[in-house]
């Protein structure tokens, strides 16, 4: 069994209209929710003895920053990568990636990697939770992502699979969602900055 982890790119900053979409920052809601999902992502680790082995993440400056400050709020607890390494992979095929392409991507790895944590942009991370987890009623979780995957969403499969290299549609199983609402009311809908 192989375990990925999707972490949604916290809230991003629309302020510059200049601003290419690459280089758009957090604004300030993003920057608490990717601390506070750091902290959760460390905890989530602790109760459950998960390490995340790899961390390949877009290098779009919302979601490094997202990755930079989540691992700065779970220092506190011994960092949420192996031991107290923070050692992020930057790979630019994450960057607005379609769900095939990080499938492509996720064959890849090596298999001495048992879990992964890969902080990415929507469409792409939610269609591969709708690619690799069967629309067959039985996820309750599957379901809330059909409603929205919001920025700084969590979220963390179980593939059924020995290699990488044989992840496909339909391998995985979806056991753990949290959205930063769901941490702090204040992070949720309809809340201005």
């Amino acid at each position: 069994m192989k375990t990925l982890a999707l972490f949604r790119h916290a809230k991003s900053d629309w302020g510059d209209a200049r601003a290419r979409d690459f280089d758009r920052p957090l604004n300030k809601r993003g920057r608490k929710g990717a601390v506070l999902m750091g902290r959760h992502i460390r905890d989530y680790g602790l109760q459950t003895g998960q390490k995340w082995s790899r961390i390949i993440a877009s290098p779009a400056v919302r979601a490094a920053e997202t990755a930079e400050l989540a691992a700065n709020g779970a220092k506190n607890g011994g960092g949420y990568g192996s031991g107290s390494n923070f050692a992020v992979n930057w790979d630019r095929r994450i960057y607005l990636a379609s769900s095939a392409v990080l499938i492509d991507l996720l064959r890849e790895q090596e298999d001495g990697s048992d879990s992964i944590l890969m902080v990415g942009h929507n469409p792409g991370l939610e269609d591969l939770i709708f690619d690799l987890v069967p629309d067959d009623g039985s996820s309750p979780l599957r379901d809330i992502v059909e409603e929205k995957f919001p920025t700084a969403t969590f979220a963390v499969l179980e593939l059924d699979v020995t290699h990488w290299r044989d992840v496909r549609e339909g391998c995985a199983r979806l056991v753990h969602l949290t959205r930063p609402r769901d941490l702090d009311p204040a992070l949720g809908p309809g809340v201005e900055d």
